[in-house]
């Protein structure tokens, strides 16, 4: 690998040099008044990244993954039942999670590359009369196959249902670089992490929870010490943490939440749209498919790319590391050996993008694979000429 070439795998992404400096910062004592300082900016700055006017952001020295085990154990207890749809490696991650920490599971089992299937939610919360389920849970932007499911789908199943289960979404491959709307679309508890949209290093879990799962703190009885958000919560009050925190990463986040805004989240949205849908157009030119199954599930963090019956798509990541320096992701799960996954989220403009089309082309033509020379890369220009923005606007 080269560190003088950008990453394009789904995250951790590529930082911006201010955001590396921002973390890069000396030893401060993190309970002196100058913590507070990043703290409660940082905090604030996540809320209106998450479009929340009343949610409550905890920050883990963690992943996304203690971000799952935080939304469990703070809201639910030994034997509650929980839905979840299984339609990727991520969903699956947070099933098996329920499930080891006892929690009653009903799956929707989904083929791989389909969306969050909201209508069969409201038939199954429609027939639970008796309100079992306590939560449902929703993989917004699924990054083993490049699949956006559509949250505010899923909001309308559980009120067309008239259902009280709450609604937990893990957005950590969208939440900062696709549109995420806690209030409006009803979301409970939001989990994301510092490596992706905020273009950070890993190493912090971000989660948000609503008033109501709030309340349900109180009465939830699974086991929880490190991830316990009520000593989290005193904590914050007294402008400190209940351990040591991650100081320069909680600094980045508090400058990455500033360039974000700056930047506009609307222009930022439109930013990853526009990549994504250069590397959609190169795709299509190389006469290859994605595995989302259709346009409206297309994600615009990650592109998961389906390779010719036989071939092995590792081969293409593999190559592309140790011939060219450039990294791609792997297929996972259900879609391993099946596609290749090239990620266009975080600090990334057009050209960048057009780097990594143009090495994706080379490992496919050094492979064997019928793609022309510039094919791609061709497409995806011409998707970037016509929708080019000001470079001010650019992150």
């Amino acid at each position: 690998m080269s560190f003088q070439n950008p990453v394009f795998i789904p995250g951790p992404t590529n930082m911006p040099e201010s955001l590396r400096r921002a973390v890069d910062m000396p030893t401060l004592d993190h309970r002196s008044s100058l913590f507070a300082e990043i703290l409660h900016p940082a905090r604030a700055g996540v809320k209106q990244v998450l479009k929340s006017q009343t949610a409550e952001v905890f920050f883990f020295p963690s992943t996304g993954t203690g971000g799952w085990e935080t939304a469990l154990t703070n809201t639910l207890s030994p034997g509650d039942t929980v839905l979840a749809a299984r339609n990727g490696m991520f969903s699956h991650r947070w099933i098996d999670m329920c499930q080891r920490h006892g929690l009653d599971m009903q799956v929707v089992e989904t083929p791989w590359g389909q969306g969050i299937p909201a209508d069969r939610f409201q038939e199954i919360l429609t027939a639970d009369t008796g309100h079992r389920i306590k939560v449902a849970l929703a993989t917004h932007n699924e990054t083993a196959t490049g699949v956006k499911s559509d949250i505010a789908a899923v909001r309308a199943a559980l009120d067309a249902a008239n259902h009280p289960a709450m609604l937990f979404v893990d957005g950590v491959s969208s939440i900062a670089s696709m549109d995420f709307r806690m209030d409006d679309w009803g979301v409970d508890i939001a989990v994301t992490g510092s490596q992706k949209g905020f273009m950070l290093p890993a190493g912090l879990a971000i989660v948000a929870f609503s008033p109501r799962a709030m309340a349900a703190v109180e009465t939830a009885t699974l086991p929880r010490t490190f991830f316990d958000i009520r000593d989290m919560g005193r904590s914050y009050g007294a402008n400190g943490y209940p351990y040591t925190p991650a100081v320069g990463l909680l600094n980045g986040l508090n400058q990455s939440c500033q360039m974000l805004l700056d930047e506009g989240l609307d222009n930022v949205f439109a930013r990853h749209a526009r990549i994504a849908d250069g590397v959609r157009a190169a795709v299509h030119a190389w006469g290859l498919e994605l595995c989302a199954v259709s346009p409206d599930l297309w994600s615009d963090t990650v592109s998961a790319i389906r390779t010719p019956e036989g071939f092995n798509a590792t081969d293409i990541v593999t190559h592309a590391a140790d011939t060219y320096g450039v990294a791609f992701g792997v297929g996972l799960g259900e879609v391993a050996g099946k596609v290749f996954r090239i990620g266009h989220l975080g600090s990334l403009t057009d050209v960048m993008a057009l780097s990594g089309i143009a090495t994706a082309e080379m490992c496919m033509a050094d492979l064997g694979l019928n793609i022309t020379l510039g094919s791609g890369v061709a497409a995806a220009q011409e998707v970037y000429r016509q929708t080019a923005r000001p470079l001010k606007a650019a992150a």
